[in-house]
């Protein structure tokens, strides 16, 4: 800990990403990448935009900044969510956009002279919502899952400074249906609580009631939705995410973004990300992949004895029947397959599985298969 740091830094608890390793291959389903490329219209708009730039006489476009406001991007997410522009905010990645979400809606500590309402998140999901907390100084309470994973929605209808969780959840992969994520909204709104619904896993959704809650936002102005291109659009490395809501939540995002940084996507990134959101057909195709061999797979373990979460995500949690989780996670990584392992309570002898190809899953049900034999 070093004499430098102010007592905010020192008091960090931050987020741990996945491994990216460099000197081993692995067959990589650790961090919930999309397993198949990004559309081909992505690289042509990318290819292009570089190909112009290079066509400017007057010097290259890449010494300008970009557009701040991100305006095509969003008006692709607008034509592709049937809202309006001005209910679009874009960022860089979801994560980005989540933080920002964090300082704009939810109370401080350290601002104004009465304590803040702790927000609500269950005490098992995205693990970046603890640092965000942590970072603005804003009291939480964590709400127990049940003991099969899922959430109570009760227990998110009383006083509070505001709510955020992930649907489809993570690590778990099981998801609420809409008329509960409605409610929620319904009851906070009479507080003027923000309901922050983390969609980075909604393209991957095939149960029954389970949807974006992208078309109440105009029922619910305390409804606001963050979504992200690195799964379900195949573009974890070029760092895009979004946010849907009414217009005075996406403002309270700029304010915190013009407060930041203006320029938080890139004209490659803003080239891309555009033409990735208007090929719907193409990733409907891709992610239905995903979908039918996620659900080959669950069916495949869950025969073979081991604990399987149902899954509305493009990864699995699953519980080996005969191995603690870290005994599982290293002998996998032993036979050079990444997995996701959170040493923590509760959830100590899972792993999260993201969905790969059909030829990687069957390379890691042989291991499964060979490691439950040992």
């Amino acid at each position: 800990m070093s004499i430098y740091w102010n007592e905010r830094v020192k008091n960090l608890s931050p987020y741990v990403p996945g491994e990216q390793p460099r000197d081993r291959k692995f067959i990589k389903l650790n961090t919930n990448e999309n397993p198949y490329p990004p559309s081909p219209k992505v690289m042509a708009a990318i290819s292009n935009t570089i190909a112009a730039e290079k066509a400017d006489t007057a010097g290259a476009k890449l010494r300008l900044y970009p557009d701040p406001a991100c305006t095509d991007l969003r008006e692709a997410i607008a034509a592709r969510y049937h809202v309006k522009r001005e209910q679009v905010f874009a960022g860089n990645g979801s994560d980005e956009v989540l933080a920002f979400a964090f300082a704009a809606f939810f109370n401080s500590n350290t601002v104004g002279s009465n304590a803040a309402l702790p927000i609500l998140f269950p005490d098992i999901t995205y693990s970046f919502y603890p640092v965000y907390a942590g970072l603005w100084d804003v009291p939480f309470r964590t709400i127990p899952l049940a003991e099969d994973f899922s959430i109570n929605i009760d227990d998110y209808k009383i006083p509070c400074g505001g709510v955020i969780f992930s649907n489809p959840n993570a690590p778990t992969g099981l998801a609420l249906p809409l008329n509960s994520i409605l409610s929620i909204a319904d009851y906070q709104k009479n507080s003027n609580c923000v309901v922050i619904v983390d969609e980075a896993y909604i393209a991957f959704a095939n149960t029954p009631g389970v949807e974006s809650a992208v078309p109440h936002i105009n029922d619910h102005p305390n409804l606001l939705t963050v979504h992200t291109l690195s799964k379900s659009a195949s573009l974890a490395g070029l760092r895009v995410g979004f946010a849907i809501g009414n217009e005075e939540l996406i403002e309270g995002l700029c304010r915190i973004r013009d407060s930041f940084n203006s320029y938080t996507l890139d004209r490659l990134a803003l080239a891309g990300a555009a033409a990735a959101v208007s090929d719907a057909s193409y990733y409907d195709e891709i992610n239905g992949r995903v979908i039918a061999t996620r659900d080959r797979v669950s069916v495949v373990l869950s025969v073979q004895g081991f604990d399987v979460i149902p899954s509305s995500a493009n990864f699995i949690f699953i519980r080996f029947p005969n191995k603690t989780g870290s005994a599982a996670f290293a002998a996998l990584r032993e036979k050079g397959i990444l997995v996701r392992h959170f040493n923590k309570e509760r959830i100590a002898d899972y792993l999260r599985v993201s969905i790969g190809t059909d030829a990687e899953m069957d390379s890691f049900l042989e291991a499964c298969e060979e490691i439950g034999r040992s």
